[in-house]
């Protein structure tokens, strides 16, 4: 039971009251001695503590009834709604409650206040952000309860404790699913182009502007001889499927630095996820690779919902560890897994020229037999540094240092250019959108 403000401020009346009477006592000695005046405001105040009493004592008698709704699996860097169900039996209920979700998460609102009508339920929403993936316990729920009066509040606890589960972004992975499909079929289907791709997908009339070279003219001549429609009629081509990608995903020592808040790991399993869900979408074959010095997770190329799911599973208590990475050492394992061609993508990041070597004559290995792909993820807050123009002279050297990285690493992509690898450097935040939409313009080329 805690007191309101209401108690306080009677109280404090009451005091008021006896230091006046103690100042006009002398005056009104006729009438009120100062003693009666102080067993006058000893009354009033254990009145009204009594009454505070019995004003608790009622409440928990119409206690609200609280459940917590939350979702089962939570997305790391994501805001993920918490809804708590509020039920007032009888009585219009004022609360003010503060959940004990997990310690590091961020959140939208500490406490909530609400009230409540008699015989309706409220639903009160507020969101977390977890930084962290892993399994993180969350607590009770403190609910606090107004009387009546005004007078007390009535301060309990409902168990509701659970063991919860922060996963990669998996908001980001359902509105992935959303877009491929909405591009690949429905209203927002992408119209298929002749010449991309190199399987057959079907025949149609020729429009202005199409390809000569892809008219069929035997196709045409039969259907000149059977219905004696001149119009000439191409092949329209669309991307081969059941191909292979291959992605190894780095959780060595420049993993582990954070960029906004998430580990660059983070990050990188993010973009990991996004681009195996495009490749299953697309038909293609996909496997993933972890490695630091060794390769720490193998998980063989396979196709399907039932794989990404796997996926997911496997890779979520990943975390990455302060070891220096075997570039060399991974691909050699993929070289010996993998004997037909595929598309390798490695996500890692560069810090300079020197520490790129390594990196450069791992991916050279795989060119030409395989189309290797280098996916650096770069900090949002270089790029805004070496744009920061300052007369400061210590905000010219850390612009200095920042252009300093950022050139080396151009120098380093120059490289790798040079020997066939494509290459995709985006900041952080953005490199999971980026690398499916390079991803999807490869298999549109035929790249691969």
């Amino acid at each position: 039971m805690v007191p309101s403000k209401r108690v306080y401020l009677l109280l404090v009346l009451g005091i008021a009251m006896s230091t006046t009477g103690y100042a006009y006592a002398p005056i009104l000695s006729l009438f009120i001695s100062i003693r009666a005046t102080i067993a006058i405001t000893v009354l009033f105040d254990a009145i009204i503590l009594g009454l505070m009493v019995a004003d608790g004592l009622r409440v928990r008698r119409s206690r609200v009834q609280i459940t917590r709704e939350l979702p089962s699996r939570l997305s790391i860097g994501r805001d993920n709604p918490v809804v708590l169900k509020v039920t007032s039996p009888n009585t219009d209920a004022q609360i003010e409650i503060r959940d004990y979700y997990p310690t590091g998460f961020g959140v939208s609102t500490p406490a909530l206040s609400a009230i409540v009508p008699s015989n309706s339920t409220e639903e009160l929403t507020y969101t977390v952000h977890p930084t962290q993936r892993g399994e993180f316990p969350w607590g009770n729920i403190q609910v606090r309860q107004l009387g009546l009066w005004g007078l007390a509040w009535d301060d309990w606890q409902i168990p509701q404790s659970l063991p919860v589960k922060v996963y990669p972004d998996l908001v980001g992975l359902r509105s992935l699913t959303i877009r491929l499909t909405l591009q690949s079929s429905g209203s927002m289907r992408q119209s298929r182009k002749t010449g991309i791709g190199t399987e057959f997908a079907e025949l149609r009339n020729y429009r202005s502007g199409d390809d000569l070279r892809f008219i069929d003219w035997k196709a045409t001549a039969r259907r000149v001889g059977a219905y004696g429609n001149a119009m000439p009629l191409v092949r329209v081509l669309e991307p081969e499927q059941e191909q292979t990608l291959l992605i190894l995903l780095d959780r060595g020592r420049l993993m582990t630095a954070k960029v906004q808040n998430l580990q660059r790991f983070d990050w990188g399993l993010n973009a990991t996820l996004s681009l195996a869900l495009a490749g299953s979408h697309r038909g293609d074959r996909v496997g993933v690779g972890v490695f630091d010095r060794q390769m720490h997770t193998w998980i063989p190329p396979e196709r399907g919902q039932h794989h990404l799911n796997q996926l997911i599973d496997r890779l979520t208590p990943i975390q990455p560890v302060l070891f220096e990475s075997d570039y060399l050492g991974a691909v050699t394992n993929v070289l010996q897994r993998q004997t037909r061609r595929a598309l390798v993508v490695v996500i890692t990041d560069l810090v300079d020229v020197t520490a790129s070597t390594e990196l450069l004559a791992a991916l050279s290995k795989l060119a030409p037999r395989y189309l290797p792909f280098c996916v650096t993820l770069r900090d949002p807050q270089v790029d805004r540094l070496a744009d920061t123009f300052t007369d400061d002279v210590a905000g010219a050297y850390t612009r200095a240092v920042a252009l300093d990285l950022l050139m080396q690493r151009q120098v380093a992509y120059a490289q790798l250019k040079q020997k066939g690898v494509l290459v995709l450097d985006a900041p952080a935040n953005q490199i999971a959108d980026q690398l499916v939409e390079r991803y999807l313009q490869l298999k549109a080329r035929n790249q691969l």
